[in-house]
C-alpha cells in the first residue's frame, strides 16, 4: 500500500543523526503538531534539502506518513535562515525559542497557535533582537497553557499593594506580608503586566537593563517551574 502523502508548514525543532547520512528532524507543524520525520541522505553533499533542515528554519514539507517515523519528500524554505546567524545573541535566542516550544508541544497533536507564536517569536529576534524577545515568549507560552500567573493582587490575601515578591509556586506576586520566592521590583512587575496586560511591542523596545534581566530571570523560573525541568540554553545564556 503507498504511503499516505501530506503537506504541511513547519519550524525545525531539532536534528539529530539516523545511520550514515540520514538525519531526524523534529518539527513543529502548523496542522499535524509536533512529528518526527525521517530526511534521507540529508547529510551528504549532493543532498537537494539538507540546508533547508536546520533548526530554526521554517519550511513547507511534503511528508510520506509512516508507522513510527514519517518521510520528508520535499522541503521549500519559507524564508531564509540567515538572520538567526548573524551572532550569538540571534542564535542562542532561537534555540531558547525551540527548546521552549519542544517542552510544550505534544507529539501529533495540532497546536497551530503554538506554530504561530513560535513563527512570530522567531521573526522577532531576526527582525529586532532585544532583552525580553525571549522572556516575553516564555510569558506567552506560560498565558496559552492557562498559566498565567496572578500579576494584579496578591496570591495570598489579594492585597493590591505594595508587590514585593513572585512566587510561581504560589501562582504569582505577593505582599510584604505574604512574601515568599523572590524579590520583585516595581520595574519588572510593570513589565511583566505590559508583557502580558496588550502592552508587548512597548515591552519590546525597553533596552536592556537590570530590570529586563530580572523579568528574564522570573521568566525563566516560571517555564521551568511548569515543565518540571532545566532549561538547557539558560547555561547558555548565562556563560554569554
Amino acid at each position: 500500500m503507498a504511503s499516505h502523502l501530506y503537506r504541511d508548514t513547519a519550524v525545525v525543532l531539532r536534528t539529530y543523526k539516523l545511520g550514515e547520512a540520514d538525519r531526524i528532524v523534529v518539527l513543529l507543524t502548523e496542522e499535524h503538531g509536533k512529528i518526527r520525520a525521517v530526511a534521507k541522505g540529508v547529510r551528504k553533499t549532493t543532498s537537494k534539502f539538507g540546508a533547508r533542515l536546520e533548526p530554526m528554519s521554517h519550511v513547507r514539507l511534503l511528508l510520506a506518513q509512516g508507522r513510527e517515523l514519517d518521510i520528508v519528500s520535499q522541503a521549500e524554505a519559507v524564508e531564509t535562515l540567515a538572520p538567526m546567524l548573524v551572532d550569538l545573541d540571534h542564535l542562542t535566542s532561537g534555540i531558547a525559542v525551540l527548546e521552549a516550544a519542544d517542552q510544550m508541544s505534544l507529539e501529533r497533536e495540532p497546536q497551530p497557535h503554538l506554530y504561530r507564536m513560535v513563527v512570530g517569536a522567531l521573526r522577532t529576534i531576526a527582525e529586532r533582537s532585544g532583552p525580553l524577545v525571549v522572556p516575553a515568549f516564555y510569558w506567552k507560552l506560560l498565558a496559552a497553557e492557562g498559566v498565567a500567573p496572578e500579576l494584579d493582587a496578591c496570591v495570598r490575601c489579594g492585597e493590591h499593594g505594595p508587590i514585593v515578591a513572585f512566587d510561581m509556586d504560589q501562582g504569582g506576586v505577593l505582599c510584604r506580608a505574604c512574601r515568599t520566592g523572590a524579590p520583585l521590583s516595581e520595574e519588572a512587575l510593570e513589565l511583566m503586566r505590559m508583557i502580558l496586560g496588550g502592552r508587548l511591542n512597548d515591552a519590546l523596545a525597553v533596552p536592556a537593563s537590570s530590570t529586563t534581566h530580572e523579568v528574564a530571570a522570573h521568566a525563566t523560573r516560571a517555564l521551568e517551574h511548569h515543565i518540571e525541568r532545566r532549561l538547557r540554553t539558560v547555561a547558555m545564556f548565562e556563560s554569554h
